[in-house]
């Protein structure tokens, strides 16, 4: 069967397909090599943490999290059009035994990027922009030191890098404007504002109280529940009980227990990319990412390593009568 993405592509036999897209079922760091160099526009993924508390669908331990995630970073880098972005979600990590934190996250930025390293890796992602995603329904982990000694407060931020191929990557944060605070909306009406420079050297010119339709957004999500908006995303991760968890457990299916919020996928697909653009979630889960990317019409293919959370995803596109779509 040819892919619909990638029409070029004879070896492909996707777990499912829509119009627009298709879920591969397999070991990310093989099935990308099948995608032709420079064909993607934005790779928008959340991969396994490197936790302290093993999960059911697998995770690295932070020591070996960079030597673990290169082969998939070459690919990354390999597939990426030259414009093109890769937004990584990643989550902080505790040092075992200790109320400290583990720098892995950090080191893998780092091992992505820093000009300087000498690994063999055969890429070197830029770093457009680093977003923040502010969480308020995060449980109180770890629980030794936020609830027994109470030493330390809950973590409720992850990180959401944006990397890019090349220093100016294809974007528009005009298709993604905030709504204007109240105060913003009062200086607009009365056509004034305090201008001139400022103490902290920031010269206010005449044009700061122009109507631009929003305000550009901050790298802090979700930035519309914002006001006046900040950067970071907040986005209450609690789906346990939308449409798609339900239809799961109607039909006895088990669905990927770590997903992110639509809200994220949708933000960076509006503001990266294009009608038709292609997107790929190599650690898809859930695939929430290749549900946003369809239901915005771009092109887009998954790829789960677990079959049984890809059979579920697939419910995503079911009718209430439980007919695929």
């Amino acid at each position: 069967m040819a892919s619909r993405v990638f029409p070029a592509l004879r070896k492909v036999n996707p777990y499912y397909a829509t119009d627009y897209g298709e879920a591969w079922l397999g070991d990310a760091r093989r099935l990308l090599k099948l995608i032709p160099d420079n064909s993607v526009d934005l790779i928008m993924t959340s991969p396994p943490y490197a936790l302290l508390k093993q999960k059911q669908y697998g995770n690295e331990a932070a020591e070996k999290y960079i030597q673990w995630f290169r082969p998939f970073a070459r690919e990354f880098y390999r597939i990426l059009a030259d414009e093109g972005s890769f937004i990584l979600n990643i989550s902080g990590s505790w040092n075992e035994g200790a109320p400290t934190k583990s720098l892995y996250q950090y080191k893998l930025l780092l091992d992505l990027c820093d000009p300087q390293s000498k690994s063999p890796r055969r890429y070197r992602f830029h770093l457009a922009q680093e977003f923040y995603w502010f969480n308020p329904a995060k449980m109180p982990n770890p629980v030794q030191w936020v609830n027994v000694e109470r030493i330390r407060v809950k973590e409720a931020v992850e990180y959401v890098w944006w990397l890019s191929k090349n220093e100016r990557p294809r974007a528009n944060n005009r298709k993604v404007l905030t709504a204007y605070s109240e105060s913003m909306k009062k200086l607009i009406r009365r056509g004034t504002y305090n201008y001139g420079m400022r103490p902290s050297g920031w010269n206010v010119g005449k044009h700061w109280n122009a109507d631009n339709r929003g305000a550009i957004p901050p790298n802090f999500l979700p930035v519309q529940l914002i006001d006046p908006p900040l950067n970071v995303l907040i986005e209450s991760n609690t789906v346990s009980n939308d449409a798609f968890r339900r239809k799961c457990r109607e039909l006895g299916e088990t669905a990927h227990p770590a997903s992110f919020p639509a809200y994220i996928p949708a933000f960076f697909i509006e503001f990266l990319t294009e009608s038709n653009d292609v997107v790929v979630d190599p650690f898809a889960g859930s695939n929430t990412t290749g549900k946003v990317a369809d239901d915005m019409k771009r092109r887009w293919v998954s790829v789960e390593s677990t079959e049984q959370y890809l059979r579920a995803s697939r419910l995503r596109w079911c009718t209430d009568e439980g007919k695929q779509t």
